[in-house]
């Protein structure tokens, strides 16, 4: 399989892109998916999320004082 990017990849192998999703390729082609959580269920008035590439996670702040994180009801991923 061929990556975004052109890399080769063999059949059975499994990476995590630059853009932190999770990938496999087998003989029917390649897959991915995020392998993060994204917050689907907080006050978006007051808040804001923040995407950590670093780590692969999300988390919820407000959006004057980012030291503060704001809480989440629900998440989807």
């Amino acid at each position: 399989c061929h990556d975004l990017n052109g890399e080769l990849h063999k059949f059975g192998s499994h990476w995590r892109d630059a853009n932190c999703n999770d990938c496999s390729c087998s003989k029917d082609g390649m897959e991915c998916c995020t392998s993060f959580a994204t917050p689907v269920d907080y006050d978006k008035e007051k808040c804001i999320s923040i995407f950590n590439k670093e780590t692969c996670t999300k988390k919820v702040v407000e959006k004057n004082d980012h030291s503060k994180e704001c809480p989440v009801r629900g998440w989807v991923g």
